[in-house]
């Protein structure tokens, strides 16, 4: 279900922090980042310091690579933000957190982001009674995720619950009584933001 191999890793090797997308093993020994906390390869002279627009541009990879979304989508998204009240950068970070496959992640029904993206798709997660498959629909205050009621729905949920060791964000809510069941109980603020980031050097990259 939706493996991420080497590539990403190496990202989080190179900004020195985990992004979790690997899902449980990243909360192991087995984690790469815990094994090995450098870049592959031979041992070799490490770079120059990175230009001022290295550091903007690493930080918006960094965002884009942690919640799966590609440069169009993430552009549509600061769009989004920039046309909205309040904190751009804020903004921006809570449409990224409003996205089903990331709240179908962090709500602990799939093991990573890649994971819950691929359970949305095949269409294992319901809204609100209704059977969603696009892991960019945007969740609102008051949405209820229900687990599918059949076998293979079941099996995947409740094999990331027993694995989950992280704890659920204040704006949602999670059930286990029967079927598994999730609600979003209010929109995601800036401390709900579970990947470190300067949303200000995003914004001032965006904006040129």
């Amino acid at each position: 279900m939706g493996r991420i191999t080497g590539p990403v890793c190496r990202l989080c090797r190179r900004d020195g922090l985990k992004l979790f997308l690997k899902g449980s093993r990243c909360d192991t020994s087995k984690c790469a980042f815990e094994r090995r906390p450098t870049p592959p390869g031979m041992v070799q002279k490490r770079r120059s310091k990175p230009t001022e627009y290295g550091l903007h541009l690493r930080e918006k990879q960094k965002v884009k690579h942690y919640y799966g979304v590609l440069e169009r989508q993430f552009r549509t998204y600061f769009a989004r933000a920039a046309r909205g009240k309040g904190n751009t950068g804020e903004s921006l970070m809570s449409l990224l957190e409003r996205r089903l496959d990331n709240i179908v992640h962090r709500i602990g029904f799939a093991p990573s982001r890649a994971a819950a993206r691929q359970m949305v798709l095949h269409g294992h997660i319901t809204i609100n009674g209704r059977r969603l498959d696009v892991p960019s629909y945007l969740v609102k205050a008051g949405d209820l995720l229900r687990v599918k009621n059949r076998a293979k729905s079941l099996q995947l949920v409740h094999a990331s619950l027993a694995s989950n060791r992280r704890d659920i964000p204040d704006f949602l809510t999670r059930s286990e009584t029967g079927v598994p069941e999730g609600r979003v109980d209010r929109l995601p603020a800036s401390d709900d933001v579970s990947i470190p980031v300067q949303t200000n050097l995003i914004i001032e990259l965006c904006s040129k």
